[in-house]
């Protein structure tokens, strides 16, 4: 079995580079997060649906169709809000795990 002999500074590099790795990782899962979770093609069809559900209920005079149905849309909503906020979170971590190993590997030369 080799032993590998690393000074204190190159075990610093390489923990600051597994940090900025962290730091891509994390913009890309919110980038993609953002692309597919906010506009995708499941929440626009239950939006849609339920929008006819609720015009149905309306037009037959039916009080919990409605009421349902607005409650629907609501949580839909409230998924695509929920959705768009964890990507936006991912991204500026991302960011700031990024600029904090740019900011060490500065203090470290």
């Amino acid at each position: 079995m080799t032993m590998i002999n690393l000074s204190i500074p190159e075990i610093k590099i390489l923990m600051v580079a597994g940090l900025f790795l962290l730091g891509i990782i994390a913009i890309l899962i919110g980038i993609f997060i953002l692309i597919t979770r906010s506009a995708g093609k499941e929440v626009r069809t239950l939006a849609t649906q339920t929008a006819k559900l609720a015009r149905k209920g309306m037009a037959e005079d039916v009080a919990g169709l409605v009421g349902n149905a607005s409650s629907l849309l609501s949580a839909t909503n409230e998924l695509v809000r929920t959705s768009a906020g964890i990507g936006v979170f991912l991204a500026v971590l991302g960011f700031l795990l990024m600029s904090v190993a740019t900011w060490l590997v500065l203090r470290i030369s």
